[in-house]
């Protein structure tokens, strides 16, 4: 039984003042959730029905994929991510017991997972399997911000697949992808997977789940049949024209002028004529200058990956004796290595000159310096993909998969013995989905002016019912005998029965979004009616107050 007059759903008329994204605003209004602290949230009754019902969704799918469901300490000794080498991660919570052993608070379960799989596989008859679990992750996030989206303490799905091999993590990879792109057709949000990079969990291959969302955190680069996280995103280059060449580069004085546009301007060219120079310090390796297109930006990501290192830009004092003074270095005649962008076509180009006040024209790649070849610049809108322009977007993460291979496998010892009797490691995959954050990209794509609107199957219930008029009057004893009626359909149903207004009641129920409102005021019983409203569209219909329970079950059927 749940009614409102002692349900604990504390309802705000406003936002809270350092709430930006809406799904913060809607949250706290709708007295789904609460802030304790900084990135620390707790979930009220309502939300935490919204939390549990995508839950639900997606334990249903990954147990219908042979997936089993366990659970691992959130406290983890620290020798394991010592172990993994990710102990340095700044983002992982690092404390010590009475004892003074060292322990962290999990971030992800790699390590947990791969250390139980290690004690207990033995033979490739033991394989292959998947483990998952739902569990508090923490995380020591610089800037915890935009309500659920970015926080401190969050729960995750996470999942492991144990193969023999690579074709088996393949398959086992195949059949998490369909089962996430069910999970969100289930749920209702419209979403995309995109390719991504492996970042700190490392591998040899990740997508990501983005919901679309002006609050999201994440830029996604879509055209027909391409998707992909800008940090990994590869598209041809908009088309520049360069100016005619020279025998020789020739000195072009540029007193004052470092910028790209600045020197664009004055030597009326296109920014894009321009080569743009990025000395960066690679570990084990030095100084190494990354040159890109005038109108483009280098890309971190894809610049580690081509790298296959760690690296940081140089400082000034690091550069400045080997190539020029900042504002005016270029590649002609520096006794450096280069990495020039695939972006870059042949052609004369304009550089930096390796002295003050000086840039060079007629500087043509490969003529005039040596260079190796690399995709690292980030694409941008009109960039093609099979000749289709593409358009950049912000979504919000709320999953991904990961081909993890021997990434951990190997630093843990989780091997089997294969027919000939021959050790092998295991080959693994990792696939997480955050509630949380499907329930803030669900607000944040279906909310209108007046509150939520939330997907019927993740909604905190399935009816909202409204009876109005004070104690003992004739609506409310109609809204009694209505309430035991839709209960017996088997639906969810909130009912307010608060001594409250009419306005009140109709402005909460707006503002928690469920999917079907059903009215009993004086005005409709008059007609022998109730009233029904569908709160995505606000659309409204009168029902025969006899049977009416079996006609909003119904109703509530084609709700999306």
């Amino acid at each position: 039984m749940t009614r409102l007059h002692h349900y604990f759903l504390p309802t705000e008329k406003e936002a809270p003042a350092d709430a930006e994204a809406l799904s913060h605003k809607l949250l706290v209004r709708a007295g789904l959730a609460r802030q304790l602290g900084s990135g620390l949230w707790s979930w009220l009754p309502a939300g935490w029905r919204v939390h549990e019902n995508v839950s639900q969704i997606i334990r249903e799918e990954l147990d219908a994929i042979g997936a089993q469901e366990m659970l691992m300490p959130v406290l983890n000794p620290a020798e394991i991510w010592q172990r993994s080498g990710r102990y340095p991660i700044e983002e992982l919570f690092k404390l010590k017991d009475r004892r003074g052993a060292e322990l962290v608070l999990a971030l992800s379960h790699e390590e947990a997972a791969t250390t139980h799989v290690a004690q207990a596989v033995r033979s490739y008859r033991d394989l292959p399997f998947s483990l998952y679990h739902f569990q508090v992750k923490e995380r020591d996030e610089p800037r915890p911000r935009a309500g659920m989206l970015r926080t401190r303490e969050f729960i995750m799905k996470d999942a492991y697949t144990f193969d023999r091999d690579r074709e088996g993590l393949d398959a086992h990879y195949e059949r998490y992808r369909e089962a996430y792109d069910r999970i969100f057709d289930r749920i209702g949000l419209e979403w995309y997977r995109v390719e991504s990079d492996v970042g700190m969990m490392g591998g040899v291959g990740a997508h990501e789940y983005m919901a679309p969302s002006p609050a999201g955190e994440n830029d996604v680069a879509l055209a027909p049949g391409y998707a992909a996280n800008v940090e990994v995103a590869s598209a041809d280059a908009q088309p520049v024209q360069l100016p005619d060449g020279l025998p020789e580069p020739q000195i072009a004085d540029t007193p004052g002028l470092t910028t790209v546009a600045e020197v664009a301007q004055a030597l009326h060219v296109e920014p894009g004529t321009l080569l743009k120079a990025y000395p960066v310090i690679v570990e084990d390796r030095g100084l190494v200058m990354i040159v890109v297109r005038g109108d483009h930006r280098v890309n971190d990501i894809k610049l580690g990956n081509t790298l296959g290192a760690a690296f940081r830009p140089a400082r000034e004092e690091e550069f400045a004796e080997r190539i020029g003074p900042a504002g005016y270095i270029g590649p002609v005649d520096i006794d450096v290595p280069i990495l020039l962008d695939d972006a870059v076509e042949p052609g004369a180009y304009v550089t930096g000159a390796n002295r003050d006040n000086a840039h060079l024209r007629g500087v043509e790649p490969g003529r005039d310096f040596p260079f190796k070849r690399g995709d690292v610049r980030t694409v941008e809108e009109g960039d093609t993909v099979n000749g289709h322009s593409i358009r950049i977007e912000p979504a919000i993460e709320v999953g991904n998969i990961f081909k993890l291979g021997t990434r951990y496998s190997e630093p843990f010892g989780a091997t089997y013995l294969d027919e000939q009797g021959k050790a092998q490691p295991i080959w693994m995959g990792s696939y997480g989905l955050g509630p949380a954050r499907i329930t803030a990209a669900a607000i944040e794509q279906f909310a209108d002016e007046k509150g939520i609107s939330w997907p019927r199957a993740i909604a905190p219930f399935d009816l909202h019912l409204v009876a109005l008029g004070k104690e003992g009057s004739e609506e409310r004893a109609a809204g009694e005998r209505v309430y035991e009626e839709l209960q017996a359909t088997g639906l969810k149903v909130l009912y307010d029965d608060r001594d409250a207004g009419p306005g009140e009641k109709f402005a909460d129920a707006e503002l928690l979004g469920v999917p079907v409102r059903v009215t009993v005021g004086r005005r409709t019983l008059a007609d022998g009616e109730v009233e029904v409203q569908i709160r995505r569209g606000r659309e409204a219909r009168t029902v025969p107050l006899e049977g009416a329970a079996q006609a909003v079950a119904e109703l509530w059927q084609s709700v999306p």
